[in-house]
C-alpha cells in the first residue's frame, strides 16, 4: 500500500483506488511548509479527535476535494455546522462499508476538545480493512489492553502509531503496541512537531529493531510501499 507522510500525525493511504487522508494539520505545520494543502489528494478525510492538531485543514481540503469526513458524532456535528455536506459519523465500537472496504472506529485513551475548550467527544482510532491491505490508525493514544481486541477481528499488515511521548504514546509503549496488534511494521507519527515531543529518531529505530520490529519514519513529503 502507498502511504504517504504529510506531517505530524497527518497521512494518506491510498486503498482501491481511494484516497484515503488521516487528521490533517499541514498549514499550521511549520514542520510542513513545503506541503502544498490544495495538491493534497482526498475521496476520504478520518478525524480522530477535536484537536487542532488534528483537524486545522479538514474544511479547506473537504470543500476543495468533496471528501467525505469521518469522525465521532460530535465532529461529525462540529463539520456539518461548518457547512460540509458529506459527514459522516463513527463512534467507537462502530463499523461501516464503504467502496474502499470496511473502518471500524476503535477507542483512543486520549483528551479531545476544540480549540475553544468545548467538548469534541472521545478520542478513537480506525482500523480499516481493504482488498490492497489492513491497517490500524490509533490516533492519539496512550497503550492500552483494548488494543488487544484488534488481531480478533482482523489480521494487519501494518499500524500507525504516535511515538513522540508525553502527550501519546512514546517509543517503548508503541512497540508494546505493536505486539498487541500483531504487526511487524509500523510507521511512526506525532513527533518532533513541538519541543515537548522531540524524539532521538535513529534511537527509535533501533529500539523498534530489538524487538523484531520495523520503525518507519518517512520525511514529511515522502510516499513508502507497505508490503503484505
Amino acid at each position: 500500500m502507498k502511504v504517504t507522510y504529510y506531517g505530524h500525525a497527518c497521512f494518506s493511504v491510498i486503498a482501491a483506488g481511494k484516497h484515503i487522508l488521516f487528521d490533517p494539520f499541514i498549514s499550521g505545520n511549520e514542520l510542513a511548509s513545503a506541503i502544498n494543502i490544495d495538491e493534497i489528494k482526498a475521496d476520504y478525510i478520518f478525524v480522530s479527535h477535536g484537536h487542532f492538531d488534528h483537524m486545522l485543514d479538514v474544511v479547506t481540503i473537504a470543500n476543495r476535494t468533496g471528501a467525505m469526513v469521518l469522525g465521532i458524532w460530535e465532529l461529525y456535528e462540529y463539520f456539518k455546522k461548518q457547512g460540509l455536506k458529506k459527514v459522516h459519523p463513527i463512534n467507537p465500537g462502530g463499523k461501516a462499508t464503504f467502496d474502499f472496504g470496511t473502518v471500524k472506529s476503535v477507542i483512543g485513551q486520549h483528551s479531545s476538545s476544540f480549540s475553544d475548550g468545548s467538548y469534541a467527544g472521545v478520542a478513537c482510532g480506525f482500523v480499516l480493512e481493504t482488498v490492497d491491505g489492513n491497517f490500524y490508525y490509533s490516533g492519539d493514544t496512550g497503550l492500552t489492553l483494548d488494543m488487544t481486541l484488534i488481531p480478533r477481528w482482523i489480521d494487519l499488515d501494518f499500524a500507525v502509531f504516535p511515538i513522540g511521548d508525553v502527550l501519546t504514546m512514546g517509543v517503548e509503549d508503541a512497540i508494546e503496541a505493536a505486539q498487541f496488534v500483531k504487526v511487524d511494521q509500523v510507521i511512526g507519527v506525532h513527533y518532533d512537531t513541538f519541543g515537548l515531543i522531540k524524539i532521538d529518531k535513529d534511537d527509535a529505530v533501533k529500539e523498534f529493531e530489538k524487538s523484531d520490529l520495523t520503525l518507519y519514519l518517512p520525511a514529511i513529503g515522502e510516499s513508502i510501499d507497505i508490503q503484505r
